[in-house]
């Protein structure tokens, strides 16, 4: 009775997993083995520089906003979850998750209005007789975009995370004589760690496939994304727009699995 009862229950999670994400999947996986020109659609991605190039540029922008963002979440996550009285929290919270509101377009055309030709910091520097200041449509606006997205979902992860701090475990490492670094070191950054790592997870995944923001802001700088969407839109080059996403996804999947394999690793030692 129970064994049909848990069937039942796993038979629609079942039906929509192999509906929407494993047969779509096997259809794109297919797609990108067919031939372009005699060859392979995953040789001519593996062969060519300029896919390789955009991979790194794609892998290396998501790594460096995923660090950044859990650098400044930390501290933020942290106060928010220890400090849940002080006035204006709730204020301060929604202002915080306010850019999960906005479209990558819209976060990319901010970004233009703050760093663009015409834009804020641009403006003042000419005013100041200085060259203006410009980057919204390289690696420097990218990064900026990405991490916007990303503070607000990753705040409130280690925020929640803060508030399950067992707060006898850091009573006891003061009455041994700890330092406040000795105990956020050795009893709150290792609660932290699950947090952390789903934060930079899902951070990292996010920045591997944003579209919006790059679409907007990449106009000097080749990632992965618009390459897809180049291929598939402009060239017509469906295999190799196929290959090209299953290479995007194994990569973020590999990056993915090493993060959470080398955290898992860490946990059981320090268990």
């Amino acid at each position: 009775m129970r064994r049909r009862g848990w069937m039942l229950f796993a038979a629609p999670a079942a039906t929509l997993f192999l509906a929407f994400w494993l047969l779509p999947m096997a259809g794109l996986a297919l797609a990108g083995a067919r031939g372009v020109d005699g060859r392979s659609a995953y040789l001519i991605v593996l062969g060519s520089a300029q896919y390789w190039r955009s991979l790194f540029n794609t892998a290396a922008l998501s790594l460096a906003a995923t660090l950044a963002t859990l650098l400044v979440a930390l501290p933020v996550g942290r106060f928010l979850g220890w400090h849940r009285d002080f006035p204006g929290r709730r204020a301060l919270v929604a202002l915080i998750a306010f850019p999960l509101a906005f479209p990558g377009v819209v976060v990319g055309f901010l970004i233009i209005l703050l760093a663009g030709r015409q834009g804020v910091l641009a403006q003042a520097a000419r005013w100041l007789g200085a060259e203006p200041v410009v980057f919204a449509y390289g690696m420097g606006g990218l990064f900026l975009g990405y991490l916007y997205f990303s503070l607000p979902r990753t705040i409130g992860m280690i925020s929640a995370a803060a508030e399950q701090t067992d707060r006898s475990l850091l009573e006891a490492a003061r009455t041994l004589g700890a330092s406040p670094w000795r105990r956020f070191a050795d009893v709150e950054l290792p609660a932290l760690v699950p947090a952390l790592v789903g934060a930079g997870a899902m951070s990292f995944a996010t920045s591997m496939g944003a579209f919006g923001t790059a679409f907007t802001l990449a106009t000097q700088i080749d990632v992965l994304p618009i390459t897809i969407y180049n291929e598939f839109t402009n060239y017509a080059n469906i295999p190799v727009a196929a290959a090209l996403s299953i290479v995007l996804g194994a990569a973020t999947w590999a990056v993915l699995y090493a993060a959470h394999s080398v955290a898992g690793a860490r946990a059981g030692a320090a268990a």
